[in-house]
């Protein structure tokens, strides 16, 4: 009897050795899959001025975030002397990023030639309106700063 329980208890160690291995898995398997995993066209955090600071949820930050934008767009063409010969109503395509240290550049902007003649001042209006909105603080990514880019489009119209 003693012999049987010995003999089965020396099974048993030598079988349970497998229920303790452990699976090794790669650093490249476990890089590949998180990398997969994030989704680069999002951000945890939107790009935001001081105004926007208190903007707790993802849909908010980025409303404020163009909203403080487009008022001060709003304000420079306001100031501006806008005086047309005809009717205008046309819009104005500004492309423009924060960068990962929070600097605010105009990369491009989109108007049609016969706005271009009617307002040539409306470009370095645009330019210094946006100029005149720094410090901004930048998008954040899984806790590390990010460039983002966006598009903001402006209607010019007349009465």
């Amino acid at each position: 009897m003693k012999h049987s329980f010995l003999l089965l208890f020396l099974m048993f160690l030598a079988t349970s050795c497998q229920f303790f291995e452990t699976e090794r898995v790669s650093s490249e398997k476990i890089y590949t899959e998180e990398i997969e995993a994030i989704n680069w066209k999002d951000v945890d955090r939107y790009p935001y001025f001081s105004n926007c600071e208190d903007s707790l949820e993802k849909p908010e930050q980025k409303n404020c975030f163009i909203n403080t934008i487009r008022t001060q767009i709003h304000q420079s063409i306001s100031h501006g002397s806008l005086v047309a010969a005809r009717e205008v109503y046309d819009t104005v395509m500004v492309n423009f990023e924060v960068s990962s240290n929070g600097k605010l550049s105009i990369l491009q902007i989109k108007m049609d030639t016969v706005l271009q003649k009617e307002f040539p001042n409306l470009e370095q209006w645009l330019l210094e309106s946006i100029d005149s909105l720094q410090p901004v603080s930048p998008a954040y990514k899984r806790g590390i700063p990010v460039k983002t880019q966006f598009v903001l489009p402006v209607v010019i119209q007349t009465n």
